[in-house]
């Protein structure tokens, strides 16, 4: 299927690695000129190269998107590499400590996380509204969570940000749907990458589950219903995420906005 997203360009934070660099990666071969994001320039530089390598363009902005003089000059540099940017990428974020609960979270923590996973997408976000708003089309996609919509006990400032990001989501689709530009959320379930398969293989090894030598679909098999119960029976694929994000970022989505994606193996009941 072609996205039609030849011609546009696309600002993916948090891009040098992990669901980032998948969704760079998968919009870049989809005809789109991408900027990939992150703080360690080499690191995005290396991504951007192979990217590149594959044939596709891939420019490179670094800056920390909870400091605003980082992301109005990040910004400049990116419409100064690509002229208007078209689509963004919320991605950047994180979970921060996971050893601090209910009990012991200070607030510092909690203020720390709304920063990266709310307010950076502010940032980032508000500045280029104008600019889509002027040509009549844009796409701004922010990458949530499951554990927005299914709390867990543990980290509960991660999930309250995330919930966060839901309802901005939501209250920028209205704002700007009549501009042409869709706002949407996709929120990954249990998805394979390094960190991930290295939990699950320690959890294996801990509980005897799995020799430290496994193949991975032992351990996933053996580990996984520990963590959640996925229907499909599986952990899912970078490439499952960011294909669903450029479908949102494509024309063809043109009529969905305000919408949350669960990419999660049918752990969400429909609602």
């Amino acid at each position: 299927m072609d996205l039609a997203l030849e011609g546009k360009a696309a600002l993916v934070t948090g891009s040098s690695k992990g669901i980032g660099e998948a969704i760079a990666a998968r919009l870049a071969a989809e005809g789109a000129t991408v900027l990939v994001h992150g703080r360690d320039r080499a690191r995005a530089e290396q991504v951007a190269g192979r990217i590149g390598a594959r044939g596709a363009r891939a420019f490179v902005v670094t800056g920390d998107l909870t400091d605003d003089g980082d992301v109005r000059r990040l910004i400049d540099s990116a419409e100064a590499l690509v002229g208007a940017v078209d689509i963004v990428v919320n991605n950047a974020g994180g979970s921060g400590p996971l050893n601090e609960g209910w009990t012991d979270a200070h607030a510092a923590t909690w203020q720390s996380a709304y920063d990266r996973n709310v307010l950076a997408a502010v940032r980032v976000t508000t500045p280029l509204l104008a600019g889509m708003r002027k040509r009549r089309w844009g796409r701004i996609i922010n990458i949530s969570s499951l554990a927005a919509t299914i709390t867990p006990p543990s980290t509960p400032y991660y999930a309250a940000s995330k919930a966060a990001m839901n309802a901005l989501t939501a209250s920028l689709a209205k704002e700007v749907a009549a501009d042409g530009i869709t706002v949407n959320a996709v929120s990954p379930g249990a998805i394979l990458s390094a960190t991930l398969e290295k939990r699950f293989r320690e959890v294996a090894t801990e509980r005897g589950l799995a020799g430290p030598d496994a193949p991975w679909e032992e351990v996933e098999h053996a580990v996984l219903p520990l963590f959640a119960q996925v229907p499909v029976g599986r952990v899912g694929q970078l490439d499952e995420v960011a294909a669903a994000v450029a479908f949102l970022a494509s024309p063809l989505a043109g009529y969905i906005t305000g919408s949350n994606l669960r990419v999660d193996g049918g752990v969400s009941p429909v609602l």
